[in-house]
């Protein structure tokens, strides 16, 4: 009986062993979050972060959303109307032109 089970508990590690063999981590693409940190944990290091600071800085870079291609373009028509010093319906006006993308 102890030979039996001996050999069921070796041939259960070799199957499993095997399994892990099969699938490298390697081989599994990153998602986009251990691509993040990747880059966060890179610019740390290059910086020369230790300790709180680096604790800091990974976690603003971790939580920092990149901007899309829109909330650029609301940003530099924001800026562009405030540096006109638009207001109320000419702002409005000129907002809604800008981010349409007709010439202003």
């Amino acid at each position: 009986m102890k030979k039996l089970l001996s050999a069921m508990a070796a041939v259960g590690f070799i199957l499993s062993t095997g399994a892990m063999i099969a699938t490298p981590a390697a081989a599994k693409e990153a998602t986009p979050q251990q691509e993040k940190m990747k880059v966060c944990n890179t610019d740390a290091g290059s910086k020369n972060l230790k300790g709180d600071e680096r604790k800091a800085f990974m976690k603003s870079c971790l939580s920092a959303k990149k901007s899309t291609p829109q909330q650029e373009k609301m940003k530099s028509c924001n800026a562009d109307a405030g540096a006109k010093s638009l207001k109320g319906d000419e702002r409005k006006a000129f907002m809604k032109e800008c981010l349409s993308n007709k010439p202003a």
